[in-house]
């Protein structure tokens, strides 16, 4: 696991203070990538003394229009969400997440994705995500800044990193993740091509896409498997074209 690969992704974060306080904490533990994803004040003045030091996190800090953007290039994306939702993604707690995000090699993008200080991450946010970091907190009081979340994932994030130094084993390195990118542009393909065969109606969507994607992420799909889906798609699609359906026999 490299640090220096993972990225701490913010989305409309509204208090500069907490922007200032999650680089201080990410430079704490040896992360130094903040992607600010429509922020409310950044830069701010606040943001600089909270960060008490890490000002070179924020000066780095890239400031993106979108969360696509955030993620362009990452191979594994974790959404961290403090409520459980109607469609159950795949879970870890922080210590859990960091064993996960372990294997894979030094030049796969990791992200990990927080949401807005008082709701959190949206469903279409989740839907890029292709598992959840969830912090167990004290059930009475639950509540936890943001900036204490990225303390907690951080710490977890450095000491996976410093026991796998100390191990004995060769590391098992996970090689070629599809990009964010890259699965987006499949399930894109994959409802217009469930449109073409007539299995989806785009006027009554329902959960069938987000339920498509969470079979799909929990596989952690590679290059290779992402373009062996989208040639059969495209077979598909050139069928319903045809007005012809394949052959079974």
């Amino acid at each position: 696991m490299n640090l220096a690969n993972i990225r701490i992704v913010m989305i409309e974060t509204s208090h500069p203070g907490n922007i200032g306080a999650c680089a201080r904490a990410m430079k704490n533990m040896g992360l130094s990538q903040l992607y600010l994803v429509k922020p409310i004040r950044f830069p701010d003045e606040e943001a600089t003394a909270r960060a008490s030091g890490a000002s070179d996190v924020l000066e780095h800090a890239s400031v993106c229009d979108s969360l696509a953007q955030a993620l362009e290039g990452c191979g594994v994306v974790v959404g961290a969400s403090a409520r459980r939702r109607a469609i159950t993604w795949p879970e870890f707690n922080p210590r859990e997440c960091a064993a996960f995000v372990a294997p894979y090699s030094d030049d796969t993008e990791i992200a990990i994705v927080f949401g807005r200080e008082c709701s959190g991450l949206r469903n279409e946010e989740l839907d890029c995500c292709s598992h959840l970091v969830h912090i167990p907190c004290n059930e009475v009081f639950s509540s936890l800044n943001v900036a204490a979340a990225v303390q907690v994932i951080s710490y977890e994030l450095r000491m996976q990193l410093l026991q796998g130094n100390t191990a004995n084993d060769e590391p098992v390195l996970i090689d070629q993740p599809a990009t964010s990118e890259e699965l987006e542009g499949m399930y894109e393909q994959m409802q217009q091509a469930l449109v073409e065969i007539d299995f989806f109606d785009p006027d009554k969507p329902g959960k069938l896409m987000r339920r498509l994607r969470r079979l799909y992420n929990r596989t952690a799909l590679e290059r290779r498997e992402v373009n062996i889906l989208r040639g059969i798609l495209s077979a598909a699609q050139r069928q319903a074209r045809l007005g012809a359906c394949p052959r079974t026999d």
